[in-house]
């Protein structure tokens, strides 16, 4: 389904989360430019996280919160995924003082790519499919 142009900045957002949670996998194969050493790679994930990954999270909510009460199945969602960032927030932190950093960030990793295709295969269909053109506008400026 194609993005709704409203939803669409989140959804290649996703992008370069998806490639970090690639990244931080147990075993991952070296990348072309990308980290390769585990320092070098928890570096990398806590700059993303401060410099765009946040700040996702943020618009994210803030875009829940403009759709409260569109449809039951979206309000479920939308605790599921104010929990995700939170529990993420707290794994991309712990990154700091994790005594075990490859369990760690493979924790993350998986935890992470779980949570986008979760928005991209059920939130952001079920958000073009049930809000209103209104909602979406409010979105489209929330975002845009």
């Amino acid at each position: 389904m194609k993005r709704h142009e409203s939803i669409a900045p989140l959804s290649r957002d996703h992008h370069a989360s998806l490639i970090l949670a690639q990244l931080l996998k147990k075993n991952a194969p070296a990348y072309k430019g990308m980290p390769d050493t585990i320092a070098d790679k928890v570096t990398y994930a806590q700059e993303l996280f401060q410099s765009s990954i946040q700040k996702h999270f943020e618009q994210e909510e803030a875009m829940l919160d403009l759709v409260t009460d569109c449809n039951v199945e979206i309000n479920a969602l939308a605790g599921e995924i104010k929990t995700e960032h939170r529990e993420l927030t707290a794994l991309f932190q712990s990154l700091e003082t994790a005594t075990d950093l490859k369990e760690t960030m493979n924790t993350l990793a998986i935890a992470l790519e779980k949570h986008i295709r979760k928005e991209e295969r059920i939130l952001f269909p079920s958000l073009q499919l049930h809000c209103s053109d209104e909602q979406l506008q409010d979105i489209y400026k929330l975002l845009h």
